[in-house]
């Protein structure tokens, strides 16, 4: 299982790695409008999202936005041990080079169930499939966060942020401890996504 995710994540990273600045920055601005188009997000007060890094669709048009329209948004900052603290966004000029290359809030630190009170979950990953099976990084920080919001009722809405061609139509090589999310981002669209029966 674990060599299948390895293959896949090559395969995708290759495919990140020829997208250019311009095309990244164009990207960036149709996901945004994506992303605020869905419901859930228009009703939100509170959302937990991610500032992306390398070539990941960008996130800066879309929190920047979030936060335009009043909205309450969480960004991770990451513990020595794997799991996500969380602090508010305050403006680019607020974000402050981390460990990873990743970029984190330097406002007060909320704590890992802070993330509890956001119902809308913006969450990285390199692809995933029709039932919402994800594949991350392989870190394992994304899938703790998840874990921790089914504990929330009703729980928060989870939808990942991908390139096009990153919704695929085969299954996502998954392990029982990674949790399915409801839809899918990417510049050309929004797709909901449904969990495969038992």
């Amino acid at each position: 299982m674990r060599e299948a995710k390895r293959a896949l994540r090559g395969r995708i990273l290759a495919r990140r790695a020829e997208l250019d600045a311009t095309a990244l920055a164009s990207a960036a601005g149709r996901l945004r409008d994506v992303v605020r188009g869905l419901p859930e997000v228009a009703a939100a007060s509170t959302v937990a999202a991610y500032v992306a890094v390398g070539r990941e669709p960008g996130t800066g048009p879309l929190v920047e936005a979030l936060s335009d329209d009043g909205v309450d948004v969480l960004l991770p900052v990451l513990l020595p041990g794997g799991d996500l603290d969380w602090a508010r966004y305050t403006g680019p000029q607020h974000l402050v080079p981390a460990a990873r290359g990743l970029l984190e809030p330097d406002g007060d630190r909320l704590g890992p169930a802070a993330v509890t009170a956001a119902t809308v979950l913006l969450v990285p990953g390199l692809a995933v499939d029709r039932h919402g099976h994800r594949l991350g990084r392989g870190g394992g920080s994304y899938d703790r966060v998840l874990a921790r919001m089914l504990a929330v009722s009703p729980p928060a809405f989870a939808c990942v942020l991908l390139h096009d061609g990153e919704v695929l139509d085969m299954p996502v090589p998954r392990e029982p401890h990674d949790v399915p999310v409801d839809a899918a981002a990417t510049p050309s669209g929004a797709h909901l996504l449904r969990p495969a029966s038992s």
